[in-house]
């Protein structure tokens, strides 16, 4: 089980089953001992039904296991003394100075950093435990609220988040019980759904109101053909052609297009003015950034994927193709799309062919481009994307980037654009 698991279970039940030991005893032998008075290995935590047989089982507390955490710790320090590698408070150059920042309290110490984009374009940000005052010199009430408050400006985004643990001391170490605060107040529907496949039954609803129609303007969440039929039949939506046009202009040399993110917030706004109806003028935000990830979003927000669901499987299959047929392979599964997603494809990989034109300069080659769009042109029709099957996907949109001439060659549709 994850930490979150455990903590949950001591949260609903106020105990924990310990599995019993294996032959290989190791460090934990003395911290064992001295909860239960004989010879354990803390090897694996689980519910007292799903036990294998025989088994012992030793019940612990959630004030026992924070006992063991407290050992452990003390442990590691003196470890670490004994090497002469106790870590010290590091030179926080990077850490807010910014007196008004409404977290300046935590945010001075440096624990969190946003230090950029990972090669999937999203935002980098890392937790470094060595940074952690000792307890009585923080808030860890305010730390949670800080990293919520952080996270919440890339929530619409993808982001990663490395956990440095390195530093983490007795005396710096937040207690059991906001650990399991910290586990409360984040999103938990992903556990509930693997609760639900141990136990074998389906996982429990979503809790969503009802859905309310689109406005007829409405731009982002609804399909092609809505935008089509309340756009007098224009075949771009409004959102692609005016984004493409404007980076066409402004952006093909801007470096790491497309591989950086923007406010949160102001993209909600933007999006609230398309969907409006309203006009949107890029040139007063002055970011160049911002009509990229529109685009990107906007594509993430079909209803459909513009690769559609059926394509899913043949995108997983490239990586079986030899690799001198892939792009026989790509063009042919391209064109059994239906014919408005192809116009709407093509459209946008020209564009994008155009900027990977542009990748001496800009640095957007057409792998790094595939990085970044592959997750938003096709995905299945349930569940996510796997880690397993990013790597075809980008090579699939990879292949469409780069052939862009040759996969485009032959299906040519009454009333196709382009850029």
């Amino acid at each position: 089980h994850s930490i979150g698991e455990t903590i949950a279970s001591i949260e609903d039940h106020g105990q924990l089953w310990i599995q019993q030991p294996s032959t290989q005893f190791g460090r934990n032998e003395a911290v064992a001992r001295s909860l239960c008075g004989s010879t354990w290995c803390f090897s694996a935590v689980c519910h007292k039904d799903s036990l294998p047989k025989p088994c012992i089982t030793v019940m612990i507390s959630g004030s026992d296991l924070e006992q063991l955490a407290e050992i452990e710790l003390q442990k590691d320090e003196e470890e670490q003394r004994v090497l002469g590698d106790l870590p010290s408070m590091p030179h926080r150059s990077s850490s807010c100075g910014d007196t008004s920042h409404p977290y300046y309290d935590v945010a001075r110490h440096g624990i969190l950093q946003v230090t950029g984009d990972d090669n999937y374009g999203r935002k980098l940000i890392v937790f470094s435990c060595c940074c952690m005052p000792p307890s009585h010199q923080l808030n860890h009430q305010r730390l949670l609220e800080y990293l919520k408050y952080t996270l919440d400006q890339y929530v619409e985004s993808d982001y990663t988040v490395v956990y440095f643990h390195y530093g983490l001391r007795s005396t710096n170490k937040p207690s059991l019980r906001w650990l399991r605060e910290a586990y409360k107040e984040f999103d938990r529907k992903h556990d509930e759904k693997l609760r639900a496949a141990q136990k074998g039954g389906p996982p429990p609803p979503a809790k969503v109101p009802p859905p309310r129609p689109p406005l007829p303007t409405q731009q982002f969440g609804v399909s092609l053909q809505y935008i089509h039929d309340k756009n007098k039949g224009v075949l771009i939506p409004p959102v692609m052609s005016q984004t493409v046009s404007y980076l066409k202009e402004k952006g093909l040399q801007t470096e790491g297009i497309f591989r950086r993110s923007a406010r949160v917030q102001l993209i909600r706004d933007i999006q609230k003015l398309y969907n409006l109806g309203k006009p949107v003028d890029f040139e007063q935000y002055g970011d160049i950034h911002i009509p990229a990830v529109i685009l990107k979003t906007f594509l993430r927000e079909l209803p459909v994927p513009l690769l559609t669901f059926p394509l899913y499987e043949r995108v997983r299959d490239i990586v079986n193709v030899e690799s001198s047929l892939r792009v026989t392979t790509v063009k042919e599964a391209i064109e059994s799309i239906p014919e408005h997603n192809y116009i709407v494809l093509k459209y946008l990989v020209c564009f994008l062919h155009m900027v990977s034109r542009e990748s001496i300069i800009n640095k957007m080659s057409p792998s790094n481009l595939a990085c970044v769009f592959a997750v938003n042109l096709v995905w299945p029709s349930h569940g996510s994307v796997s880690l397993t099957a990013l790597t075809p996907l980008n090579i699939f949109t990879e292949i469409l980037i780069e052939h862009y001439p040759t996969v485009f060659s032959s299906r040519a549709p009454p009333g196709q654009i382009l850029p």
